[in-house]
């Protein structure tokens, strides 16, 4: 499946972030979704990532009760809603499918990558 994350940016610390991420030429139904992140000179983490049916979510514990994510299978799109941001949370993320169950939070588990957004949080 092909995967095009949207939504990052520049944005002020405190402030808010919606993430999408589509796949335009596929269905992402029978695939778990997750968000992962890279920042500048550090290994690519996990951030979030949701069951197929959207009943089963995971975060890193960096991003609870701070970052949200959901989906919506009929438009074949996930969400990552950041709240609260923080300079820390400033790196490329990138969602990512896999058909792994349980849930994966090892970022090597995961098969498909779109090409990552750039979020950039100010202090």
């Amino acid at each position: 499946v092909q995967l095009q994350a949207s939504g990052g940016g520049l944005v002020q610390a405190g402030g808010s972030l919606r993430l999408s991420c589509t796949a335009p030429t596929g269905t992402i139904i029978t695939y778990v979704l997750g968000w992962l992140r890279q920042a500048p000179g550090k290994e690519r983490e996990f951030v979030a990532a949701i069951g197929w049916t959207g009943g089963s979510t995971f975060y890193a514990d960096s991003v609870k009760g701070r970052f949200s994510i959901s989906r919506d299978n009929p438009k074949n799109t996930v969400f990552l809603q950041m709240n609260s941001l923080k300079p820390d949370d400033t790196a490329v993320y990138y969602c990512a499918a896999t058909r792994k169950y349980p849930v994966p939070t090892l970022t090597g588990e995961y098969n498909y990558w779109g090409q990552g957004t750039q979020v950039t949080v100010s202090s």
